[in-house]
């Protein structure tokens, strides 16, 4: 009769184990102790119990597998055991996207998280709806969304910038292209090659002509095209940084 396979080892940590983004810097050995919602989501929801794995990033220098060593209904203690990744190289993009309607300007945050955008820096516009962002909320998004596609790095969230503001402090050394709908450079040949890149993405009724023309004053900006259709902005915005990281972003190195 032959003999019966030998069992393998369970994988561990295992995939399906749990991931959060903390705020204290990780190392091998470490205590870290889990509060408030996260604790209720490992707790309540996820129902870990001692000895059972969580991955914690903490956008600093990676992704760790910890264990459980307490549980209860407001408080989680971890172990720290290994790294299992570095920190990912983040490629220097920012999104620079008009404000929009809440709920469509929560698809881009988490989009642009899930895409890989270094920095997302909301614009005010004057034909924007909204002029203010609640930044909190918005950094729980983000994070949220990293944690469900598995990064390891949190995109930088700047507060809400007017568009002359931002046109003003402008980086010398960093392109501008922005998503103009009357033409432009076709968007995969003006992005080639470029390292330091941002992307200005304008509201639902898009730029208005006195904008439009500082904007195309503006000495780093470029006019892009993004095809034939006119695109929402949240569909601009997620369209022109998918082409970026196809051209120039890490998609290349995968």
């Amino acid at each position: 009769m032959a003999n019966d396979p030998v069992p393998r080892t369970p994988a561990w940590p295992p995939k399906s184990a749990p991931r959060l983004f903390v705020e204290q810097e990780l190392a091998q050995g470490l205590e870290v102790r889990i509060e408030g919602n996260q604790a209720h989501y490992l707790g309540k929801v996820m129902r870990i119990a001692p000895g059972d794995a969580v991955i914690v990033c903490d956008d600093i220098t990676g992704e760790w597998a910890a264990r459980a060593a307490s549980v209860d209904k407001r408080r989680v203690e971890l172990q720290v055991v290994e790294r299992l990744r570095p920190r990912e190289r983040v490629p220097d993009f920012w999104l620079c996207p008009a404000l929009l309607k809440k709920d469509r300007f929560d698809l881009v945050l988490e989009k642009a998280t899930e895409l890989g955008a270094a920095r997302i820096q909301p614009v005010v516009t004057r034909r924007c709806v909204a002029d203010k962002l609640n930044l909190d909320r918005a950094r729980v998004l983000t994070i949220e969304a990293a944690e469900q596609c598995a990064r390891t790095a949190l995109p930088e969230l700047g507060s809400p910038a007017k568009l002359d503001t931002l046109l003003r402090d402008w980086p010398d050394d960093r392109a501008l292209f922005f998503a103009d709908e009357e033409g432009g450079v076709p968007a995969a040949e003006a992005f080639a090659g470029t390292r330091s890149a941002a992307l200005l993405i304008g509201p639902e009724g898009g730029f208005d002509d006195a904008e439009r023309a500082a904007i195309r004053a503006h000495p780093q900006a470029q006019a892009i095209s993004l095809g034939p259709r006119i695109l929402r902005g949240e569909t601009a915005a997620i369209a022109a940084l998918s082409v970026w990281m196809a051209t120039s972003g890490d998609w290349e190195r995968h």
